[in-house]
């Protein structure tokens, strides 16, 4: 072969290693694009891969905190609602399932180191008292709202007995014993609210039920706005009571009741606050039904010592079906927001607290479809 057809056919060689590294380019560069259009078209959104990494946080462990009203040495809500779902172990039953461990935490400081707790991300969950979630929202505590777990509870002025107080006119200046930074003050406030007084027109004393029954049988104060615990003084001939909330049409004074979140939580783990609702849901089902009543009521005062009786007599001509409706309704929010302004108004608060911007009812109506408990709760008018 000639030096020249060496040259050429290396050329040639050449030129055709040149080509088919271009057919290979041709090839590659489309395939390059479309897997980055495919990517560009199925990447999940920034929000959607947060929240999917954060569902998959392991989370091993969600805490709950109650107020305790027990009277025995055993823990208690005071409510057949909440007590149902604690003693028979509901939650623990439910979230063995995802291998996430309930934990309990009953305060008998009530609503402010509950709100403390939550401020400080030591609880998920809690179940308060009208006052004490309006406070902590107030105080910025960041929680929501997702359903409420008592209504229309009435409260009662026990006074000392002979001494003519049948009015709150006879008693101003006198020494009247409330359990403040609770639903209790709220109630109280209410109350006396709609017959033109406020708590300057009283001696108030801040004592806890037990510390005020004590204070009223040893004649320390004058009177005392609490629960059944004035229902049983009044047994024992220890007070009278010339009024209470029961009297009044409007609701002035009664206590509300509801289940509240940290937002954050909720934000995170929409699944397993759909799950812990569903749960309380079902409770209040239960509770609800007429042939359960009994069984309720000597559940809860079994377990929290409390005397089935007077529990019987503070829930007279009452149904449990209304009582423990879960409905965020207009009645419920409107009692909320009233609240508010009765705090505002005593100073209780600085901030307001928009009630209907705090509450997400979207928990409490997928758990109802969910549960097919359609029309079974009707929004309350009173």
């Amino acid at each position: 072969m000639s030096l020249s057809s060496d040259v050429v056919y290396v050329v040639e060689k050449n030129d055709m290693a040149t080509l088919s590294k271009h057919n290979r380019l041709i090839w590659i560069i489309p395939a390059l694009i479309l897997v980055a259009l495919l990517l560009f078209i199925f990447k999940p959104s920034s929000s959607a891969s947060s929240k999917t990494t954060n569902q998959n946080e392991d989370i091993v462990k969600i805490r709950i905190a109650v107020p305790d009203l027990s009277s025995s040495e055993r823990h208690s809500s005071g409510t057949p609602l909440i007590d149902y779902i604690y003693l028979n172990q509901l939650l623990e039953k439910e979230f063995a399932k995802k291998n996430i461990q309930i934990e309990w935490q009953f305060f008998k400081g009530a609503g402010p180191v509950i709100n403390e707790a939550l401020a400080n991300k030591q609880l998920d969950f809690a179940f308060l008292g009208d006052l004490a979630a309006i406070i902590g929202k107030s105080n910025q505590v960041d929680t929501t709202l997702l359903m409420a777990t008592g209504r229309h509870i009435d409260a009662y002025l026990g006074v000392l007995p002979n001494k003519g107080y049948t009015s709150l006119e006879q008693l101003r200046g006198k020494r009247i014993a409330i359990f403040q930074g609770t639903a209790m003050q709220l109630s109280f406030d209410q109350f006396i609210e709609r017959y033109g007084f406020t708590e300057k027109d009283f001696r108030i004393i801040n004592l806890d039920p037990t510390a005020a029954n004590a204070a009223l049988a040893a004649k320390q104060i004058d009177a005392s706005w609490g629960l059944m615990s004035i229902l049983a003084l009044k047994q024992q001939k220890i007070v009278e009571v010339p009024l209470s909330t029961g009297q009044r049409q409007d609701g002035a004074g009664t206590i509300q009741s509801g289940l509240v979140g940290r937002r954050e939580f909720i934000q995170q783990h929409p699944e397993l606050t759909q799950t812990l609702v569903n749960t309380v849901l079902q409770s209040a089902h239960w509770v609800s039904q007429p042939e359960n009543r009994d069984n309720a009521i000597q559940l809860v005062t079994k377990n929290a010592g409390l005397p089935t009786e007077l529990y019987t007599l503070s829930l007279q001509d009452k149904a449990l079906k209304t009582v423990y409706s879960p409905l965020l309704d207009e009645y419920y929010l409107g009692h909320l927001q009233q609240g508010v302004q009765t705090a505002l108004n005593a100073k209780l608060i600085k901030r307001n607290v928009d009630v209907k911007q705090w509450q997400n009812p979207e928990f409490i109506e997928q758990g109802i479809q969910q549960l097919n408990y359609e029309n079974y709760w009707e929004p309350s008018k009173e």
